[in-house]
């Protein structure tokens, strides 16, 4: 019988709970079948070891890139904590494990067969039905027979709760929400409430109204004299990503209540603080991943599978924290406090009293087909794109992806009068062009012609495109711009060439009189961060060699370069560890060539990468992306160039449909009006489905100073 029948039927029995509430309850069952397909996709890619969850799923399914990793970091948290209270704890005549909320959990089999449950007791809760279908699945599997040693089905008139007795071992289904019955219930299993006790809750409190949450917080804390709790949940509600996090539990009949009033890393941590605990450390994915997992073990995971979703990564480990709180005896066995001492530089944003103002771009109501209209099935909502700004009204999309995959066809944006309208594109490829769909390229516009160069991108992470295009294109309607023939051929490169690469920057420079392309970092295939620059003279289309003097920049990728004083500004980025970085390096025109020069800041903007930036006179503007060492979504970011002041600008989107992602788009700045245009971004959210901005958005500038 399948699962979900199975659930059905076992649903019918269930007369003493509301139809709403039992409802809700099978809801949340489910995402326990979803979680073990993950989890047991990710261990079957070598994420982490587990042999035993394909026991509990009856077909496996291999997850995105995305999905595995967030799995991983999952898995790796809670067995951190796991092994750090066995170690604590070693010595101890018993020892128990308590889990709450267990589903098809299979930390028991692992510890057992591992030889790490001597002197332990474990015990696993969860609803009654389902301990009844893991009983079964353990029934129907010989191996895990065999780790349970002499273990027996309790015959239900025996004891309803108690559903598996072994030696070491008692599964008891009780809903947690029914607290009056829950210590009676585990003493009659043989719990003690004086042995050291780890409590786990992974992803489960949260599905619970807060007061029951609350109570079984507290009722722990009282229950148990000496105990450490862990538990790992989602918080930031409030921000884009959240909010797409939320929509998809609420779809799932699973409402994540614990964020309303436990929003944060500091809420979390006093709600443990006030119930009973002693101790509390809580910190999110990203500290656990960069403070407390080694360089090798981040470097073997990257080698796994290829991967290309940074931004969707460092969100989800921004929106998840692992918790400990400990009390009695236990009260200083800290299970996280390795990462003390280790943690990110945390940089404490000096943001500007007030906000950048974002508006939707105004577009002529009459035209059909126009950008964010019904008709035009949302044609600019992707991310990974590029944009061109072929003359001061006419705005050139290319690539990115979108709901229905890697985007290959050209569009047009262009202004008449004052309302913006779309335009087509006819592209024709001279035979031999690798043209197709590219992601995370470069399209940089030559002055005085009509001209663009295609530099880099890539289709999947395996697929970089090898390949220089130059893009020509003529206005066939003069009088509005509405429609363009593009002619695209492959340059024939002289001299080196650079390595095929994706999230680089393409910038324009001259030096003795010739146009340069200044193609500078990067990703590479198998996750290799560059840190190379080229020189392309755009008469020759020779790849030269240039001296360039003075102590180089860190590699990175998704990072911004503007056109500077004859030179040129990077800023951010992600470096070889794929962690945002907050420098800010000027290539200035010297007599022999160029020099590398850092520009020292009078206070650090926050470190970012993914985001888009603008030079206006001597100011830089970095457009939103992605950070991890604060809470909340970049705005802007004002840096003097002369003087390395440095200004946080929060974005006002009240006036545009919320939430608005600005990372991984393209940005124009309309130098005229000082206001910045944001085209596209979003990406995949986790296990939640995708999100783009629908519409363009303009970033009004006239008050930032």
């Amino acid at each position: 019988m399948r699962l979900t029948e199975y659930a059905g039927k076992m649903l019918k029995h269930r007369g003493d709970r509301s139809k709403t509430q039992a409802g809700k309850d099978t809801a949340v069952q489910g995402t326990n079948d979803s979680s073990i397909v993950s989890k047991c996709s990710a261990a079957g890619l070598g994420y982490f070891e587990d042999n035993f969850l394909k026991c509990f799923v009856q077909k496996t399914v291999r997850r995105s890139p995305l999905i595995n990793r967030g799995y991983y970091i999952r898995a790796k948290a809670m067995s951190h904590c796991q092994m750090k209270f066995l170690q604590a704890t070693q010595g101890h005549p018993r020892r128990q494990i308590l889990s709450l909320g267990a589903g098809f959990d299979t930390l028991y089999f692992r510890l057992k067969a591992s030889g790490l449950l001597k002197d332990v007791m474990f015990f696993e809760v969860d609803f009654e039905d389902v301990v009844k279908r893991k009983a079964a699945l353990i029934k129907a599997d010989s191996r895990l027979q065999e780790i349970l040693e002499d273990a027996e089905l309790v015959p239900h008139d025996q004891n309803r709760e108690l559903v598996i007795r072994g030696i070491d071992y008692r599964l008891v289904g009780i809903d947690l929400k029914e607290l009056d019955k829950l210590g009676r219930v585990l003493i009659e299993a043989g719990i003690s409430p004086e042995a050291p006790t780890l409590l786990i809750s992974e992803v489960v409190l949260t599905y619970m109204e807060n007061s029951k949450s609350d109570e079984v917080v507290a009722w722990a804390a009282k229950f148990f004299s000496s105990a450490v709790f862990v538990m790992y949940e989602q918080l930031q509600p409030s921000d884009p990503f959240g909010q797409v996090m939320q929509m998809h539990f609420q779809q799932l009949n699973s409402t994540l209540h614990a964020l309303q009033l436990y929003p944060d890393k500091e809420t979390q941590r006093m709600r443990f603080l006030h119930r009973g605990w002693e101790k509390c450390l809580c910190i999110d994915m990203n500290q656990f991943y960069y403070g407390l997992l080694c360089q090798d073990e981040r470097n073997r995971v990257d080698q796994l599978e290829p991967f290309d979703e940074y931004e969707g990564w460092h969100l989800k480990c921004s929106h998840y924290f692992i918790l400990t709180a400990s009390k009695g005896q236990l009260r200083d066995c800290l299970l996280l406090s390795g990462f003390l001492g280790t943690s990110l530089s945390i940089a404490v944003p000096a943001f500007v009293p007030h906000s950048v103002p974002v508006s939707k771009l105004h577009m002529d109501p009459n035209v059909v087909g126009m950008v964010g209209s019904v008709d035009d099935n949302t044609a600019l909502a992707r991310f990974g794109l590029q944009c061109a700004l072929l003359q001061p009204d006419c705005v050139l999309v290319t690539g990115g992806a979108g709901r229905h995959g890697r985007e290959e066809g050209v569009h047009i944006l262009f202004r008449a009068e004052t309302d913006w309208r779309t335009g087509h594109a006819e592209v024709e490829c001279i035979p031999g062009t690798e043209w197709g769909a590219r992601m995370f390229h470069t399209v940089t516009p030559l002055p005085g012609c009509r001209t663009c160069v295609v530099f880099g991108g890539r289709s999947s992470p395996l697929q970089p495109a090898c390949s220089v295009l130059r893009l020509t294109w003529n206005t066939l309607n003069p009088e509005n711009c509405s429609f363009f023939k593009l002619n695209v051929h492959q340059l024939h490169c002289f001299g080196t060439l650079p390595p095929p690469r994706w999230r680089h920057t393409a910038t324009l420079l001259t030096w003795k009189g010739k146009l340069y392309l200044f193609v500078f970092g990067g990703i590479s295939v198998m996750h290799r961060v560059l840190s190379d620059w080229h020189f392309l003279e755009l008469e020759s289309n020779s790849w030269d060699k240039i001296p360039v003097r003075g102590p180089a920049p860190e590699g990175r990728h998704s990072h911004s370069a503007c056109p500077y004083a004859g030179g040129l500004v990077i800023a951010g980025g992600a470096g070889r560890e794929h962690n945002p970085l907050s420098s800010v390096v000027l290539l200035k025109p010297v007599q022999c060539g160029f020099e590398w020069q850092e520009l020292k800041l009078e206070a650090s903007f926050i470190a970012r990468y993914s985001h888009t930036a603008h030079v206006f006179g001597d100011q830089l503007y970095l457009v939103g992306g992605i950070w991890i060492e604060a809470e909340g979504v970049p705005g802007v970011a004002v840096i003097d160039l002369t003087s390395g002041q440095c200004r946080e600008y929060t974005v006002n989107a009240c006036s545009v449909p919320w939430p608005v992602m600005m990372h991984s788009h393209s940005s124009l700045l309309l130098e005229e009006e000082k206001e910045i245009l944001v085209i596209g971004g979003g990406g995949n959210c986790f296990s939640f489905g995708t999100y783009f901005n629908l519409l363009p958005l303009v970033l009004n500038l006239s008050d930032v100073r």
